[in-house]
Parts: C-alpha cells; sequence; structure tokens
C-alpha cells in the first residue's frame, strides 16, 4: 500500500504574488504620468517663449518696413492678422493670456508678455539680442 503525499504544489501565482505585481505596474504606470506631465509643462513654457520671440521678430520687421522710432505707436492689429507680419495672434499654450505693448519697444524689452512670466517662467531667459 503505497502513501499519497499530500504536499503537492500546483502550478501557478498565489494572490499576493498577484497582488504585489499589479502594485508593481501600477507605480511603474504613475512614474511614467508624472513625467508625461512635466515634459508637457516644458513644453508649453518652450512653446510660449517661442511666441513671444516671434511677435517680437514681427514687431521689429513691422519697424524696419514702416521705419517707425523707438516709443512710435505700435497696436497688436498693425502686426497680427490675416496678410499682416503674423497670420493670427498667439495664444498661450498653458492657458496664461498675453499683454501686447502699445509702442515700438526699445532693444532688450520684450514687446508681448504671459500672464505666467511668474508663476510658469514663461519668459525668456534673455532679451538681449532683441
Amino acid at each position: 500500500m503505497k502513501v499519497q503525499s499530500t504536499n503537492k504544489r500546483q502550478a501557478g501565482l498565489t494572490l499576493i504574488e498577484v497582488t504585489l505585481v499589479i502594485a508593481v505596474l501600477l507605480g511603474l504606470i504613475s512614474v511614467l504620468f508624472i513625467g508625461v506631465a512635466a515634459y508637457k509643462k516644458g513644453a508649453d513654457r518652450a512653446k510660449c517663449i517661442l511666441n513671444i520671440s516671434t511677435v517680437q521678430k514681427a514687431a521689429r520687421s513691422y519697424q524696419n518696413l514702416y521705419e517707425l522710432a523707438i516709443g512710435d505707436t505700435l497696436a497688436s492689429t498693425d502686426i497680427a492678422g490675416s496678410g499682416k507680419m503674423i497670420e493670427s495672434t498667439p495664444t498661450c499654450p498653458a492657458s496664461g493670456t498675453y499683454t501686447f505693448g502699445t509702442e515700438v519697444p526699445a532693444a532688450g524689452t520684450a514687446y508681448l508678455t504671459c500672464s505666467l512670466a511668474t508663476s510658469d517662467d514663461h519668459v525668456p531667459a534673455s532679451t538681449a539680442g532683441w
């Protein structure tokens, strides 16, 4: 007569092992989402600064084209719109608002500012060449 062994182990994962695997995967996914959010914030900042630079170049082009002096009146409608220096008025990708200047800016002064300049650093590092 043979004695049957009761210590047979079935193949597969226990509930604790499955729970641990799911917890690790959720942790990795949350790190991925944090990285994507940081990437999007940086991309929004870069796009905003690019918008400021583009408007600055348009203001300088308009100034040169119409031989305006620094301090002369310059409205945003003079440079932005259909058939003008910029086809459409730019918008901040991070839902900030832009404030246009009212006159031709001096060298090194930005014509356009973003409302997120202080909170999210939507301001160029240097405007020395502008």
